[in-house]
């Protein structure tokens, strides 16, 4: 388990399942700890008698299983309440709070926001707490979440709605996909020097068995072909290489159908 330290919280990073990862977010001037996507209870249970506190909230992302999967175990252990994005509450199991971008959960010492980001999912939702934004399967080290449900404009306008943020907000993605989305991204954007000395960087933490996770915002719109399309220069320069409209939703999209066959 490793942790990071925020001015009102820490972050606890447990991997699971084969690329997953559960946070904790242990706050510093409260008893409360939450959850984010427990995708398997037993692990979750470990880590809250390593800390000595009982869990009190589990906040999903989406409802895929690999997200929820520790729900209700967890619920019942703890009596924590389950949170979950209203406009998906049906697919979300043992859900208590239904929230919003205008309506976000209340937990002692703790700032939270709500962020809608359809396109992995229509009912994704990520929670920003001052400067750690955990988002899911919406925005990957170097990549984007797969459209299963939503539309690459969906997804544009999440992921422009999340580049706005701080730069150095520290992204606490849901699964270690680093490695093989860097793979894609320096085919598409191969002059990019900060790209290849990301590339090193993350290949050899992962040689160490150290996470990619989290990242930033500003590391992650100079080297993300996700978020490329925001840079004008980059934006010109594979329009016209790829014969796509030099708008950023067209590039975007094109580049989305590339990864979803490479």
């Amino acid at each position: 388990m490793l942790s990071y330290n925020h001015s009102n919280f820490t972050v606890h990073q447990l991997p699971v399942l084969k690329d997953n990862y559960i946070y904790l977010i242990e706050a510093h001037a409260s008893s409360a700890l939450i959850v984010i996507d427990p995708a398997e209870a037993v692990s979750v249970r470990r880590a809250c008698r390593e800390l000595g506190k009982p869990l009190t909230h589990i906040f999903n992302t989406h409802h895929h299983w690999d997200h929820t999967d520790g729900n209700q175990s967890l619920k019942k252990d703890f009596g924590a309440v389950v949170i979950g994005a209203a406009h998906d509450a049906e697919r979300i199991p043992g859900i208590n709070l239904k929230v919003s971008e205008a309506s976000p959960p209340l937990v002692d010492g703790l700032n939270i926001r709500v962020l809608d980001v359809a396109g992995h999912t229509r009912g994704h939702i990520a929670y920003l707490l001052d400067d750690a934004l955990f988002c899911g399967d919406t925005l990957f080290g170097a990549g984007c979440g797969r459209l299963f449900e939503g539309t690459p404009a969906q997804m544009w306008q999440s992921l422009q709605k999340i580049a706005q943020l701080d730069g150095n907000t520290r992204i606490y993605c849901a699964h270690e996909y680093t490695l093989a989305n860097l793979a894609f991204a320096v085919m598409v954007d191969p002059e990019n020097s900060t790209l290849k000395e990301r590339l090193a960087r993350d290949s050899e933490k992962r040689q160490q068995d150290i996470p990619t996770i989290p990242s930033t915002i500003e590391i992650e719109k100079a080297t993300n072909p996700f978020l490329r399309p925001l840079d004008a220069a980059f934006l010109s320069a594979y329009a016209a290489g790829k014969a796509v409209k030099p708008e950023a939703l067209a590039v975007f999209t094109h580049i989305r159908q590339q990864k979803d066959h490479f």
